[in-house]
């Protein structure tokens, strides 16, 4: 496996070469291959925006697209396989793809306790961010539902990562040691949240209900 000099060497040539479409390209992969991690991807794609070669909005749109792309193809497998084709398949060429089957157990685990924030959730969170689509598919979670929330989560993950890039300037490699604590921290801030409109949505609805 390459070291990270030269996976950074990799994707800043590729960046650099073929602008936003490269970084979809790269994060769809890093969707599939995780690891080639977005925590490094995304930074140094921040800190290019502020050496003036992309915008950071440009960056955003196409990580999210990226992301996005990458994740159906993991949600299309699983809604097309099955579970049980899938360990097959996992089982049979599980180490090939740096996918085994204990990811889709994790996965599973993390969708069937969260319901469908898994996925909005889920791509937030390190561990799981790469294989929470597969659980999604087989468990046919519809597709919009599934493309709207892989969009907004991915675009807070990557927004989060290419903005520290961007403010850090050439010190955008310290983002890696932050990501296991901010993968912890994210979701707990938006489970809160969530909670705290569903609180408020029916706190509102038994205030205006009429009195008998």
């Amino acid at each position: 496996m390459p070291d990270g000099a030269a996976i950074l060497a990799w994707a800043t040539g590729i960046m650099l070469a073929f602008g936003y479409i490269g970084l979809a390209m790269l994060i769809a992969l890093e969707t599939l291959v995780p690891p080639i991690p977005s925590e490094v991807i995304l930074p140094l794609a921040g800190f290019l925006a502020g050496q003036g070669h992309f915008s950071v909005v440009g960056l955003m749109v196409a990580a999210t697209l990226g992301s996005l792309g990458g994740a159906l193809v993991f949600y299309a497998a699983g809604r097309l396989l099955g579970e049980r084709r899938l360990r097959r398949i996992l089982n049979a060429v599980g180490g090939w793809i740096l996918l085994e089957e204990k990811d889709l157990d994790t996965a599973r685990e993390w969708f069937e306790r969260r319901g469908a924030w898994a996925v909005l959730i889920g791509r937030l969170v390190p561990a799981v961010r790469s294989y929470v689509s597969l659980p999604a598919g087989v468990a046919r979670m519809p597709l919009g539902s599934f493309v709207l929330l892989t969009t907004l989560g991915s675009g807070v993950w990557n927004g989060l990562l290419i903005g520290f890039g961007w403010l850090l300037g050439e010190h955008w490699q310290v983002v890696g040691g932050y990501v296991q604590p901010l993968g912890r921290l994210v979701p707990i801030v938006l489970l809160g949240l969530v909670a705290w409109f569903v609180v408020t949505r029916l706190r509102a609805r038994m205030t205006s209900r009429p009195l008998r």
